[in-house]
């Protein structure tokens, strides 16, 4: 294996160890209380810290050796998920099934701050594929990452719907924890042949500091750039409404050991996508392939929750998985190639604290907003009495009707974009671009 497969390898041990605490505390946190606004709540949470956190964490990678910040991570993560079993330990269990107490919010809070503390690895590794892959086989490696992170949802949501069937957040948390140290181990072990942080004229360390100034300077000299990172942003506004319902919508239909299952059925989507992207890659120009991607993936989001099937479920499932790698990769390559290295940690950074920060504003609004609103209307109000004889009615049709107008919305942003100017800017910077 050479050092960049060991970095992928070490990357979905890590990935697989936060991703199923996630999954694993929403699982758990809606079994407990049936509660949709706590589910909604743990995904606002999630994308409120990865948003507030992201540009300094690109300013880390930037600043330090990657494979240190990498193994850094690994320690932070250790260290909540032990607090978050101490509290385990000796909170009483009826303590932490109550919404309205503070108890067990803060174990949710301590919890997800062990899984944000992996999100540095996101931002480090693109940047390693810059420096370990050649700019022709860039999108392939991008491909590869991604695979990474379809086997990670593929084993994630299978691990966790059975620790939480089994042994709740005392199980999860309990795996998190040993797998976490031989992550850490493993790493230690790799040789990353990368440059040293850079330094100023006279051969002295740049200052640490975030530079958000210079960062958006970087961007606005790439024609279209900032559109790029602005049109993620609103597809990432309207993603929030999955992050807070999925779950709830899945649940709702079946055991948490099936929902783990049928998860990690349709992760094989994600795999596949990755390998298709390893081999084929992108085409010349990936921003294309992306906008195409989009028109597919938010059709699929409008369409799969028409009528009350598991079979649809699964089949929007794979198709939204089997389309993420393709979004991902050209976001990453297009940025590997007009980004000068130096600034790729805090551009990667950057990107994912604005595309993040409007999905904590849904994330945060759509579970009791679904809770309050939407579920009485498709219930017994004003939307059950006009749609209700063939959408369905009930709470889970309720969610089911704010899938299909954010796909219906994202369809509509997506042809907006593929038609504008500044899609056919960063089209040609891209072209236009060196190595």
């Amino acid at each position: 294996m050479s050092p960049f497969h060991h970095l992928l390898a070490n990357n979905l041990a890590a990935n697989v160890t936060n991703f199923t605490v996630w999954f694993a505390l929403t699982f758990w946190a809606y079994l407990e209380t049936r509660s949709v606004f706590a589910t909604g709540m743990i995904a606002g949470i999630y994308l409120v810290l990865t948003a507030g956190l992201a540009f300094w964490f690109g300013s880390l990678v930037d600043h330090h050796r990657k494979k240190r910040v990498m193994l850094g991570s690994s320690v932070v993560s250790a260290g909540f998920y032990g607090a978050a079993l101490t509290i385990l330990a000796v909170t009483p269990e009826a303590t932490l099934r109550s919404v309205s107490g503070p108890v067990l919010w803060i174990f949710i809070a301590v919890t997800m701050l062990g899984v944000i503390a992996g999100n540095v690895r996101t931002i480090a590794l693109p940047t390693l594929v810059t420096v370990m892959v050649a700019e022709d086989r860039r999108d392939r490696a991008n491909g590869l990452v991604g695979m990474v992170t379809g086997i990670g949802f593929l084993t994630t949501s299978v691990i966790s719907g059975f620790l939480v069937a089994w042994g709740g957040m005392v199980a999860a948390l309990g795996l998190a924890l040993p797998v976490t140290a031989l992550a850490f181990a493993h790493l230690l072990m790799v040789t990353v042949d990368e440059p040293p942080p850079p330094t100023g004229a006279d051969g002295s360390a740049t200052p640490r500091r975030v530079d958000l100034a210079g960062t958006l300077k970087i961007i606005g000299a790439v024609p279209g750039l900032f559109a790029l990172i602005l049109f993620a942003t609103f597809n990432n506004f309207l993603g929030g409404v999955f992050m807070a319902l999925m779950d709830a919508y899945g649940l709702s239909m079946m055991r948490v050991q099936h929902w783990g299952l049928l998860w990690g059925g349709v992760s094989i989507a994600f795999i596949l996508s990755g390998l298709l992207i390893s081999r084929m890659g992108l085409g010349t120009n990936p921003l294309r392939t992306l906008m195409i991607v989009n028109l597919v993936a938010w059709s699929t989001a409008a369409l799969f929750t028409i009528q009350p099937s598991i079979a649809l479920l699964a089949a929007g499932c794979v198709l939204w998985m089997f389309l993420g790698p393709f979004a991902e990769a050209a976001e990453q390559t297009t940025l590997q190639k007009v980004v000068p290295f130096e600034r790729q940690g805090r551009v990667f950074g950057f990107a994912q604290s604005v595309e993040q920060a409007a999905s904590p504003l849904t994330a945060f609004l759509i579970g009791p907003l679904t809770q309050f609103v939407v579920i009485p209307f498709m219930t017994d109000g004003a939307g059950a009495d006009a749609i209700g004889d063939w959408f369905g009615r009930g709470p889970a049709r309720g969610m089911a009707l704010v899938f299909t107008v954010a796909g219906v919305i994202g369809l509509i942003a997506t042809v907006i974009a593929f038609n504008s100017p500044q899609y056919r800017r960063l089209s040609a910077a891209y072209a236009k671009s060196g190595a």
